[in-house]
């Protein structure tokens, strides 16, 4: 909507329409969202954007990811596949033998599934200051990122499996990483250079790449991660000098704000929660199981 309104504004000026501002125009544009949504039984739909990867793709050196992309897949795909299925049935055996809480196996997986994602924002930002060597960082950083697809896959496709028994479980695997990561990596998409308007569509298009993964079940930190990466090669060298400045800073600011919020609100959250400790062996026993997988 952003994006229409601030085209659409810029059409009206160029044109020099006046019976119509800029103002009437946003507003009617969110009038006509609203009404679509509605109409689309959409309107209970929420995305949310998420700058820090934006400004890991955007600042990412290509040369290191992309030379080592086979090991970083290898690691992101097979890496989180063994670690989840070694964490989920050691799960599950510990329920078996008592160890922890039992659940049934299909719900181990998808605990496995959902834990073995890994996020190390503290690794990386270490990695950064000590000046580790590139290759490492593009192979941490890349597994740390396109594991997401791999384990939004896996989980979903355990939801499914426990919601309804089906024969072609494997298979349903497959095609559904295939689309969940492969449809990430192509709504990564770019946009060209509209003069005034630069600034703001270069900001915005990040998160009509996300919403675009998001809406259509994909993942949008992967999808976001090879906008900025796109973005980077293509469309930052079209943008002025001051543009050029202003989005960098931008997206670095950003960047910072957003981890460091993510951080403060899980503070305030473990502060607020109320937790029950009646199954302290499962959590003792779970952060053994995914060190070992891991």
């Amino acid at each position: 909507m952003l994006v229409l309104a601030f085209v659409l504004g810029h059409v009206l000026r160029r044109h020099k329409v006046y019976y119509l501002p800029e103002a009437s125009a946003s507003l009617l544009i969110g009038e006509l969202t609203f009404l679509f949504q509605v109409f689309l039984c959409l309107s209970n739909s929420c995305f949310d954007l998420d700058y820090y990867h934006t400004q890991s793709g955007f600042s990412l050196s290509p040369k290191p990811f992309f030379s080592n992309f086979g090991a970083i897949v290898t690691f992101a795909i097979f890496g989180t596949f063994i670690a989840s299925i070694v964490t989920g049935m050691l799960v599950y055996l510990g329920g078996l033998v008592f160890l922890v809480y039992k659940l049934p196996l299909v719900e181990c997986l998808m605990f496995g599934a959902l834990i073995s994602a890994t996020d190390p924002v503290t690794v990386l930002a270490i990695f950064q200051e000590l000046g580790t060597d590139m290759n490492l960082y593009a192979l941490v950083f890349g597994e740390s990122v396109l594991n997401d697809a791999m384990a939004i896959s896996l989980y979903r496709t355990m939801s499914s499996v426990r919601s309804q028994a089906s024969g072609q479980n494997l298979f349903i695997l497959v095609i559904r990483f295939l689309e969940t990561f492969v449809g990430s990596m192509s709504s990564g998409l770019d946009i060209e250079n509209l003069h005034n308007l630069e600034c703001c569509l270069f900001v915005l298009f990040p998160y009509f790449s996300y919403m675009l993964a998001e809406g259509f079940g994909l993942s949008g930190i992967v999808s976001i991660l090879f906008t900025g990466i796109v973005m980077k090669r293509y469309t930052f060298s079209n943008l002025s000098v001051d543009s050029q400045r202003f989005t960098a800073a931008f997206f670095h600011l950003i960047s910072s704000l957003a981890e460091t919020f993510v951080f403060i609100y899980m503070g305030f959250d473990i502060a607020m929660e109320n937790y029950s400790w009646s199954h302290i062996g499962f959590i003792f026993f779970s952060i053994l199981f995914i060190v070992f997988a891991r």
